[in-house]
């Protein structure tokens, strides 16, 4: 998917590309042209309303346990859940082709075919360097510790007003807006410098 850094998005330990939608018109988007692909993906949405559609995009085949794991806590941590300081997420898991949408669904809402699988996760991200842009993904995604910049969790300041304080916690100079577009929508608490 060559236009994935439009969504939100990031790679897990092993590689795998993980998308998801910003907003309801994202997340139709995105999973219309999934569909096109009749490609069986592995998709993530927490169980209450609110949170992107994520999409591991590899064949489900290749996608370990851990790759779901990891890919379940950005889902959760990008949701309504973390914008209500809530410490923990249950995210359904499913498969692409269990995904309906009919006319009369709103945007963002998709129907599911069978049963999803649930996980609960802890809300928690840390910001580190993939594809040389800062992201926040699940601390179980970066290899080196080293690598971890900040640890963080929801909190009750607004990402905008803990911008001055990232910029004097984070050894590099990232603009506003990679700060911005990196951080979940909502408060933010700064749990370590290094995890």
């Amino acid at each position: 998917m060559e236009d994935y850094k439009k969504y939100r998005w990031f790679y897990t330990l092993s590689g795998k590309l993980v998308v998801g939608g910003k907003s309801s018109t994202q997340n139709d988007e995105l999973l219309i042209k999934l569909k096109k692909t009749r490609k069986n993906y592995i998709v993530m949405h927490t169980s209450s309303p609110g949170s992107p559609f994520s999409v591991i995009l590899s064949d489900p085949s290749e996608v370990s346990e851990r790759d779901i794991e990891e890919a379940t806590v950005f889902t959760g941590c990008f949701s309504r859940k973390w914008r209500e300081q809530n410490k923990k997420a249950n995210v359904n898991i499913f498969s692409l082709s269990d995904l309906y949408k009919s006319k009369s669904m709103k945007s963002g809402t998709w129907g599911v075919k069978g049963k999803a699988k649930q996980m609960t996760v802890q809300l928690e991200l840390v910001l580190a360097i993939q594809e040389k842009i800062l992201r926040a993904v699940p601390e179980l995604s970066v290899k080196n510790k080293k690598d971890v910049l900040l640890k963080i969790k929801p909190g009750k300041i607004d990402k905008t007003e803990m911008l001055p304080k990232f910029h004097v916690l984070l050894d590099k100079n990232f603009s506003q807006e990679e700060l911005l577009s990196a951080l979940p929508p909502g408060g933010i608490s700064i749990v370590s410098k290094n995890a």
